[in-house]
């Protein structure tokens, strides 16, 4: 009996020493993260134990104040995107109930009509494809197809793009085979060309280049656009980002996005080479042999 009485009041006096102020803040801030209010900050002051304890939930509060951030621009980027394409069918919708249109004004609102309509659609699809390749951590059906007939063919595919511009695409290449999702990565060359075509100047050039190192192939997309500056080389390939926020130029800030999850399923990189006044290049290297995920 004496040994329990004094083993309680040995424990209730190492209790009594431990300052219970700073187990509040940290009890206070966690019930304000659970509400919703990222911007929430501890600093505990104390043993190393606390500082260790400050530093680590501030750093988790900062992440998830990030992450807030990026669903809110995405949540608005998304809405934004959504609603433009529709008020202009809807404007162009009501007009064409006017008697006293022309045949040729019809022809033009109804034109308007259906190229926003095809964006909703291409809007859409690229959401769908995007969100199910980033729940993908599996690569399925790889197999050995001819890389540059590939890209040849995604030449002649697009030739409805760049041949209004006047530019001249130049593609020499040897005959280069690659493991891979054929149908995946053609949506890849598709999204950087027509991105490459949408900034390149009329009558100018677009370059594309194969090389082979070693395990990996690199295949380079050049144009002589306005450079990106260097600063948002890496937010290219974010959800929605559009170097133009004027948002004048036609695209929805998803077709690199999806390029880019594409790559990484392949073991690949993508990213901005080069950019000045003079070229802009565009890097994609893939692995000649796919290793095994399982």
């Amino acid at each position: 009996m004496a040994a329990t009485v004094l083993v309680g009041t040995l424990v209730s006096f190492i209790l009594s020493r431990i300052p219970m102020r700073p187990v509040e803040s940290l009890v206070n801030a966690i019930d304000n993260l659970a509400k919703g209010d990222f911007s929430t900050r501890i600093y505990l002051r104390g043993p190393d134990v606390f500082n260790t304890l400050t530093n680590s939930f501030n750093h988790m509060a900062h992440e998830l104040e990030s992450t807030e951030m990026l669903r809110s621009d995405f949540v608005n980027n998304l809405s934004h995107e959504f609603k433009t394409p529709i008020v202009s069918i809807q404007g162009f919708a009501k007009i064409l109930k006017n008697d006293d249109l022309t045949q040729a004004q019809r022809t033009e609102y109804l034109d308007i009509i259906i190229t926003e309509s095809e964006r909703l659609t291409d809007l859409s699809t690229n959401i769908l494809n995007l969100s199910s390749l980033e729940h993908q951590r599996i690569l399925k059906d790889v197999t050995p197809f001819n890389l540059t007939e590939q890209i040849r063919l995604i030449i002649v595919l697009l030739e409805n793009r760049w041949e209004p511009k006047q530019l001249t695409l130049d593609f020499d290449s040897d005959e280069i085979t690659i493991e891979g999702n054929e149908e995946m990565l053609k949506q890849v060359w598709i999204n950087v060309l027509t991105n490459a075509i949408k900034f390149a100047p009329k009558g100018s050039e677009i370059k594309i280049e194969i090389t082979h190192v070693d395990a990996m192939v690199s295949v380079l997309i050049s144009n002589s656009g306005e450079p990106i500056p260097f600063n948002v080389w890496n937010r290219v390939f974010e959800k929605f980002y559009q170097s133009d926020r004027s948002r004048t130029t036609e695209g929805n800030g998803l077709g690199l996005p999806l390029a880019k999850r594409i790559v990484d399923l392949h073991q690949g990189t993508i990213r901005i080479k080069q950019s000045n006044e003079d070229i802009t290049i565009f890097e994609v290297k893939l692995p000649i042999n796919i290793k095994s995920s399982i």
